[in-house]
């Protein structure tokens, strides 16, 4: 019988430093470096999938309370900026979010949303807080 808590993810090289990997979902993600890294900037950045998994975990959790909630929204985004160290190996020093949503959405449950996802849910989260410092902010858009 499988482990559900276990984890396996398959990576493999396409084409110099054109890397694919894929998970349990079986969906093939494409990182390579850019051009002067030797690279052929034919796809995402290690890095910057972090912040795409912070931000996909965070943005989930917080759909799916206010959907709980039936809270009712036209529009949802959030920007991720990453501050990294200067040296080697180049971690993310602090990661700061900015969700903003559209619609006549009360603010205490929005903040309650992000509230719930930031200490209870978005594992990503949890994960990052143990090294780096993460801050946010949100805004509604009436």
């Amino acid at each position: 019988m499988p482990d559900e808590n276990l984890v396996n993810v398959e990576m493999k090289c396409a084409y110099g430093l054109t890397l694919i990997a894929r998970g349990p979902s079986n969906h093939w993600i494409v990182m390579d470096a850019d051009e002067k890294s030797n690279g052929h900037n034919g796809g995402a950045r290690p890095m910057e999938l972090i912040l795409m998994g912070l931000t996909g975990c965070t943005g989930m959790d917080v759909m799916s309370i206010l959907d709980k909630m039936r809270i009712h929204y036209t529009d949802f985004k959030i920007e991720a900026t990453g501050e990294k160290a200067t040296e080697h190996p180049k971690v993310y020093t602090r990661i700061h979010l900015k969700y903003r949503i559209w619609g006549d959405v009360p603010e205490d449950k929005f903040k309650e949303a992000i509230e719930l996802s930031r200490t209870k849910y978005c594992s990503v989260g949890a994960m990052l807080e143990k090294a780096t410092e993460i801050t946010y902010e949100y805004e509604i858009i009436r």
